[in-house]
């Protein structure tokens, strides 16, 4: 009898706690993630993976957009409280909502390559008199390129044609057509373009211009941006988030397997663009104070350049997630 008595009570226990666990996994708050295609969305792609497959340290929703068009206004809402945005993006989302976003890290360097039909652009200088196709107009793709042809002498309005197309879907097309002979392509749509015709190449490394002509600051085009209110009132969430984000932007390493998975969440659609493109997308990790002073003189090239591309004035420190 005590044998069985024992027994029903440690079944009891078991079931208590089995039924605790399930009680704090539902209470658990979920975090609402928002990405972008492409390599902005590359370095959550091991930790959407994990999440799907229930080994993730925190409940997570993922939204994978097209444009940050889809997501800004859902960050603005409180459907999204953690959002993976161009950086001129996050600057602008955070002078509209009058300081209600704080960047928590850059995950983006450079990703931006002037691919040519031929052999006669190798050097920024070459580009004077050429017609450069480019997609992302008023963002930061067209401030990038102004920026480097100005700082080499060549005005970008009168000494080169300046040709944009809305997406870059459209701009590996008139690559590949022979329409365009010169264009400032963004990865992974540059790999995809080289796949795609023999003849092209890549002519210049856009982050290698850029460092050639400014000591003061580096291309910084992504970052992770979170709801001021939430860090408030999750801030050992949010902390516990960033640990599982650098472990997966860490994770970028193994290409073949975050290529996969990037695959199947929808970031980049082949597998073998992935594997060729990630290695050049520059995924990092950088927070903290060396984000801060790395970013806000990238910030403050862009203002000077126009005021308007990062939301009409520089952020001011609220905006830098400390920890």
């Amino acid at each position: 009898m005590f044998k069985k008595l024992v027994t029903l009570t440690t079944a009891v226990a078991i079931a208590a706690a089995a039924l605790l666990t399930v009680s704090c996994q539902s209470d658990a708050t979920k975090i609402n993630v928002g990405i972008i295609k492409g390599p902005t969305g590359v370095g959550m792609a091991q930790l959407m993976d994990k999440s799907m497959n229930g080994k993730s340290k925190n409940s997570y929703s993922f939204t994978v957009a097209s444009s940050p068009d889809e997501i800004v206004p859902k960050v603005v809402t409180g459907e999204i409280d953690i959002a993976a945005l161009p950086t001129n993006v996050a600057s602008t989302l955070w002078s509209k909502t009058e300081g209600k976003v704080e960047m928590l890290a850059v995950n983006t360097l450079g990703v931006l390559y002037m691919l040519e039909n031929g052999d006669s652009v190798n050097s920024v200088a070459d580009l004077k008199g050429k017609t450069i196709y480019t997609s992302g107009q008023g963002a930061n793709p067209e401030y990038v390129l102004r920026y480097v042809l100005s700082e080499n002498g060549i005005d970008p309005d009168n000494d080169v044609t300046i040709e944009f197309v809305g997406t870059n879907d459209e701009l590996t097309a008139v690559l590949v057509s022979g329409t365009a002979q010169v264009a400032m392509v963004p990865e992974p749509s540059a790999t995809a373009a080289l796949s795609k015709l023999d003849s092209l190449r890549r002519a210049l490394d856009m982050s290698d211009e850029w460092d050639k002509i400014s000591d003061t600051s580096s291309l910084m085009m992504g970052c992770v941006v979170a709801r001021s209110e939430f860090i408030d009132e999750h801030p050992e969430l949010v902390k516990s988030f960033l640990e599982e984000y650098r472990e997966s932007v860490e994770y970028c390493t193994n290409v073949d397997e975050v290529a996969d998975y990037c695959v199947e969440q929808g970031i980049i659609p082949s597998i073998d663009i992935a594997k060729a493109a990630i290695p050049n997308c520059n995924i990092v990790y950088v927070d903290g104070a060396d984000m801060k002073e790395r970013i806000s003189g990238y910030f403050g090239v862009l203002f000077d350049s126009n005021p308007a591309s990062i939301g009409g004035a520089l952020p001011d420190d609220s905006f830098y997630y400390a920890g």
